[in-house]
């Protein structure tokens, strides 16, 4: 504190230290970090897996998003990714590995037949994902494009960016000690 005649304090500014400070909320860096390192866990069930796959070659390049890593163990992904006709007989493997993945954790039903079960009106075939496990982003199609896997990666990015995320921990952390 530098204080002139008038006994006013003035506070001293250091131009050393100029533009080597970041201030943001915990929430904010958290979400950030969260939304641009996402790690898709690939379901790819029938053809909209070929979509999904062809969204992380270079043509249509996943990476640029921060989504390149596809990962096959549900304990290392965040985000299942569900391409294609889900059977009932495939159904309770889709939920082990859904419940397998910590927390927190997304869903997107890529394709008809994942959001809805498509033109497959039978017995054998599960009516949409979202019976079995949340779905947070739906993406149309028969099968459909890679840019539009892409348009809803990034749907699901502003989602992840909107949520508070250390209010969610802690609310999640006292419903634990309370059960």
């Amino acid at each position: 504190m530098v204080t002139d005649n008038n006994s006013t304090a003035h506070a001293a500014y250091d131009s050393k230290i100029e533009g080597n400070v970041i201030v943001t909320r915990v929430d904010a860096a958290m979400n950030w970090m969260r939304k641009n390192s996402m790690w898709p866990m690939p379901m790819g069930l029938a053809c909209c897996a070929i979509e999904m796959m062809a969204s992380a070659c270079s043509r249509f390049d996943l990476s640029r998003f921060g989504m390149e890593v596809m990962r096959f163990s549900p304990r290392q992904a965040d985000v299942m990714i569900v391409s294609g006709t889900v059977t009932y007989k495939m159904a309770l493997a889709v939920k082990r590995v859904w419940d397998q993945m910590p927390e927190p954790k997304w869903c997107i039903a890529m394709g008809a037949c994942a959001s809805s079960g498509g033109m497959y009106r039978s017995y054998a075939v599960l009516q949409g994902i979202d019976q079995l496990i949340p779905v947070d982003v739906y993406i149309s199609g028969c099968p459909p494009r890679p840019e539009a896997l892409i348009a809803g990666l990034m749907k699901l990015q502003d989602e992840v960016d909107k949520t508070p995320a250390v209010a969610n921990q802690k609310k999640e952390f006292f419903e634990e000690l309370s059960s």
